[in-house]
């Protein structure tokens, strides 16, 4: 069998000049501990390349440190800094060739040691004060190890409720039949059980259809049902992606199916949806469900928005929903009064 090879590994390498000005002026006044730094993007990373103009480890002299400045994540990266001097060139036609360092770069701020780039006594004195600079080349290789979950095989995600919308779809080994203004759906009573307390004690508890194989739906919106089916499985709502102008009237009902049966997640989504486009024409009415079904938040936003203004309250009040709202929840009016008094105040 032949020898397989993995790559586990990538690298990259990056060159760059960097200039200080003033050069002279910053050896003769800069203490060992203080450096000139270089930002750098390389590798995926952020890096600083920090210049001590005057280093007295192991003698007078130019010496660079390259530090990881960004977070390595979870895994290792080991890097080589390698640092040629250009400007100026030495004396007495001493030559130079690049010095180099390699580091394992574990977590920010891990810094390298110091790589010493040239004696101070071998550069010469500037001509003038626009020669006056250092340029050194850097160049920066980096092998990136690659972290474990990469070296093992990636899982694919999670397509559960693409198969129990599928099993909901060709009705494989369904077990009751829901009866909805005329229209019959057929589900699985184990599924619907775990998703809903309701169906758990309509099916598996004392209730009359425990043991039966129809259920009458009664008093809800047709596509409603369909769509509380359809989350059942699936635990996605794409009938409320619209506009809430478009979808209002569903996600009003789909509120009222989930606090029937129990679904706690979606009628959450409802009245957040419900939540996020009150207007003149829907806030009673709106009010009126929140109250019934006890969606605080919900509550508490149509009356933010209703005593928002004397002109919006008034507006409110005027509709056929404020109306039904008077005659069917007439405990919600307190709180419309206890919060225009707490403005007043």
């Amino acid at each position: 069998m032949a020898n397989a090879c993995t790559n586990l590994t990538g690298v990259v390498r990056l060159e760059r000049q960097f200039k200080i000005d003033g050069f002279s002026l910053l050896a003769t006044t800069m203490s060992d501990s203080e450096f000139v730094k270089f930002r750098w993007d390389a590798g995926g990373y952020e890096w600083e390349i920090h210049c001590y103009p005057r280093s007295s480890e192991p003698g007078n002299g130019v010496a660079l440190k390259l530090m990881l400045f960004a977070d390595a994540g979870s895994c290792n990266v080991r890097a080589r800094l390698g640092c040629l001097l250009v400007h100026p060139r030495a004396l007495h036609n001493a030559s130079y060739s690049e010095v180099s360092l390699t580091y394992v770069f574990k977590r920010p701020k891990d810094c390298s040691a110091k790589v010493f780039l040239v004696n101070e006594r071998f550069l010469p004195a500037p001509a003038s004060l626009k020669d006056d600079y250092l340029t050194v080349q850097c160049a920066i290789t980096i092998v990136k190890e690659l972290p474990e979950a990469a070296k093992s095989v990636p899982a694919p995600s999670s397509n559960l409720h693409q198969h129990l919308g599928e099993l909901l779809q060709s009705q494989t080994g369904a077990d009751v039949t829901f009866l909805v203004s005329g229209e019959s759906f057929a589900a699985h009573k184990n599924i619907l059980a775990a998703r809903s307390p309701v169906f758990m004690a309509e099916f598996f508890g004392h209730m009359r259809e425990a043991s039966s194989g129809l259920v009458v739906i009664e008093d809800m919106e047709l596509q409603a049902f369909k769509a509380m089916l359809h989350f059942m499985y699936t635990d996605t709502v794409p009938e409320l992606d619209l506009e809430l102008e478009a979808v209002a009237t569903m996600a009003q009902h789909l509120l009222a199916a989930a606090d029937r049966y129990g679904l706690d997640r979606l009628k959450v989504i409802c009245e957040n949806k419900l939540s996020g486009g009150i207007t003149v024409e829907t806030a009673a009415t709106t009010l009126a469900l929140a109250e019934q079904h006890n969606c605080l938040h919900l509550k508490a936003k149509c009356v933010e928005f209703i005593v928002s203004s004397p002109a919006i309250l008034d507006a409110v009040v005027a509709t056929e929903g404020y109306k039904h709202l008077e005659a069917s929840c007439p405990a919600a009016l307190t709180s419309i009064v206890i919060s225009m008094r707490g403005r007043r105040n």
